[in-house]
């Protein structure tokens, strides 16, 4: 049903975080594989592939580039991005199930993206606060997850490797397809 791709650098800690938060979401049939994306290519990563039950995809460029590469291989209709690092709250099984389900069910495509929020372990400064104040005025960020069918993001061009920004160009180009969902993602 559902492909996840998650970028990674090589670390362990970030990508171990973000497949933990998963674990419910395969067990509950949802998701079918992880694609780890590694830059990197040091071999931590294609250890956590490994022992996690992913698919393991070394790659040399952007971001952008890794992210395009990444939905290249998933096998899925649905395709969804995350950040190394990301933990999405617990309902966001149900609430991804659903949404796939209405999209599918209608004639309008439709992308959805998770509400950002803050760890709660993290310390609150001056920064989180600006970055609070972008949020509302530039709208979602990459970092807040991804959910789209694969022939809408396809559509739409995807993540073009070779543009700067590409991440931000995809989401100005969902427009009006773009639904913020209720479950929310931290970064750590």
């Amino acid at each position: 049903m559902l492909s996840i791709i998650i970028p990674t650098d090589g670390a362990e800690r970030p990508a171990v975080v973000t497949l933990a938060a998963l674990v419910p979401g395969a067990a509950a049939g949802l998701v079918r594989e992880v694609l780890l994306v590694d830059r990197a290519g040091n071999g931590v990563i294609e250890r956590v592939a490994d022992v996690a039950g992913c698919r393991y995809l070394a790659f040399e460029g952007s971001h952008a580039a890794a992210l395009a590469a990444g939905a290249r291989q998933a096998r899925s209709p649905w395709l969804m991005f995350l950040q190394a690092g990301a933990v999405l709250d617990s309902g966001w099984i149900e609430e991804t199930a659903q949404f796939m389900q209405g999209v599918s069910s209608s004639d309008r495509p439709r992308a959805g993206i998770f509400r950002y929020a803050r760890s709660p372990y993290s310390d609150a400064g001056w920064r989180d606060g600006l970055k609070f104040v972008a949020r509302l005025i530039a709208g979602p960020s990459a970092e807040q997850g991804l959910l789209i069918a694969r022939d809408h993001y396809e559509t739409l061009g995807g993540y073009a490797p070779d543009v700067r920004r590409s991440e931000a160009r995809l989401l100005r180009r969902l427009g009006r397809s773009r639904t913020l969902l209720r479950s929310r993602i931290m970064v750590a």
